[in-house]
């Protein structure tokens, strides 16, 4: 009676106090990965000047926890207490970030940004499902977008004040800082820890029963084969549960659409992710902070963008999906079609029709993946997504760093935004058949969660 009292929803979702200590946990940890990661690229582009090769590196070996553990995570997320995951990733991650202080150059750097996203990777499923154990279906449209626009405003913030740490200290106090701010996120989440039974307890509670009818005098042989045979029944309810993930994937038709098609977007939006430093030293050769500037401003976009969603409280699947991609891929075009010397007015309205697009995209593929997907796979459901994401990341970075060192940063901007625009544009025309599976008016609302569910 007392879990069922709690669950119930309630006129503000900030009178939540499990959600509360989740936003804030969520805030710190975002902000600083902001600061830490304006502060790399600083390193990387400009005092390293690195070529647009190896700044493409930077995301592949980020994204190759995510290929390699991303349906293991979400697997391990559904059978854990997700918040005591949560802060052990926080922990490691601090831990590692601290580590990258010692590194003489990127050759030393990428192995540590690859084992400090391994942990990443995990925690990334617990939160999700961690989210949805905490919200009623009621609030959950509002919780995912209040997560969203934690993720936005950490760009506007976060980028600004990172480059003025830059200025007056260096990309290693925004690096120590990033560290801090990762510490502070688990101790938010250290009252958490005991939040829902996992699923492993099932398991926990059959060996015991059976520990409990056993005779004391068993002998070694035998322990070690009671043993051997217990880690064997794990191993194959992890397996079978990795397993159901992907086949209720596949069965949900919905589901399915909107990961293929945010897929095939991310697969032309990946090529430059990493190398708008390297469209930035063209347009504005020795401006470092001109990078903080127009991330600040794609976060605006998008904050502005999920601040009128969150008083909404809907969005249309084909509007939210193709509409972002669509406003997105333009924007991308328009900074390749940018010459030197563009006001940076125009660098910062460009970046904020681009937040706009990502911020309607993020929101309506994120409310569409929770809502549709029952609470017990809903880290399995996320952690197939990073581990496609991971896949292409491996790809995806290094075919655009080959592509501008062929056809030049501008160049490559342009068939990439117009690649990405002509996407959002079929899933606007095609809504209808794409994503069918929707309800009669096509609208995501909270009133209806229990339907989607």
């Amino acid at each position: 009676m007392k879990e069922k009292k709690e669950l119930q929803s309630t006129p503000s979702i900030w009178r939540n106090g499990r959600f509360r200590r989740m936003f804030a946990a969520h805030t710190a940890a975002s902000f600083g990965d902001w600061f830490d990661a304006i502060a790399i690229q600083v390193l990387v582009a400009y005092r390293w000047e690195a070529d647009p090769m190896m700044i493409a590196l930077i995301p592949v070996v980020m994204a190759l926890p995510g290929l390699l553990l991303g349906s293991i995570a979400g697997t391990l997320a559904d059978r854990v207490h997700k918040a005591r995951l949560m802060i052990v990733c926080d922990a490691a991650i601090a831990l590692l970030t601290l580590a990258i202080l010692a590194v003489p150059g990127p050759a030393w750097l990428l192995p540590l940004l690859g084992l400090r996203a391994a942990a990443g990777v995990f925690q990334m499923p617990s939160q999700q499902g961690l989210t949805r154990t905490v919200v009623t279906s009621d609030d959950l449209f509002r919780a995912t977008s209040l997560n969203g626009l934690v993720n936005q405003a950490s760009k506007v913030a976060g980028p600004l004040l990172g480059a003025m740490t830059l200025t007056v200290l260096s990309p290693q106090a925004c690096i120590i800082l990033n560290a801090l701010l990762r510490l502070c996120s688990g101790l938010l989440l250290w009252p958490l820890r005991g939040i829902g039974p996992a699923l492993v307890s099932a398991d926990q509670q059959a060996v015991a029963a059976e520990k409990q009818g056993k005779s004391a005098a068993h002998t070694a042989p035998e322990a070690d084969e009671a043993k051997m045979r217990e880690e064997h029944v794990r191993a194959s309810r992890f397996f079978n549960q990795w397993r159901e993930g992907w086949a209720f994937l596949w069965r949900s038709r919905m589901l399915l659409h909107t990961l293929i098609f945010g897929l095939f977007g991310l697969i032309a939006i990946l090529m430059i992710d990493y190398q708008f430093p390297t469209l930035l030293r063209v347009l504005a050769p020795g401006n470092e902070s001109l990078l903080g500037w127009l991330v600040s401003a794609i976060g605006a976009g998008a904050v502005g963008c999920m601040l009128v969603l969150n008083r909404l409280n809907r969005i249309s699947a084909g509007w939210g999906l193709g509409g972002g991609y669509v406003l997105v891929g333009g924007a991308i075009a328009a900074l390749g079609w940018a010459q030197p010397g563009t006001g940076l007015p125009v660098l910062l309205m460009i970046g904020a029709v681009l937040g706009v697009g990502n911020g309607l995209y993020i929101i309506t593929q994120n409310y569409i993946l929770q809502a549709k997907t029952p609470a017990d796979m809903v880290g399995r459901v996320f952690g197939i997504q990073s581990t496609v994401i991971g896949a292409i990341m491996v790809v995806s970075p290094l075919a655009g760093g080959v592509l501008i060192r062929i056809a030049g940063a501008g160049t490559a901007f342009v068939w990439i935004g117009m690649t990405v625009g002509i996407l959002g544009l079929t899933g606007l025309l095609l809504q209808s058949v794409i994503w069918r599976e929707s309800l009669a008016d096509s609208s995501l609302t909270t009133e209806q969660n229990a339907d989607l569910a």
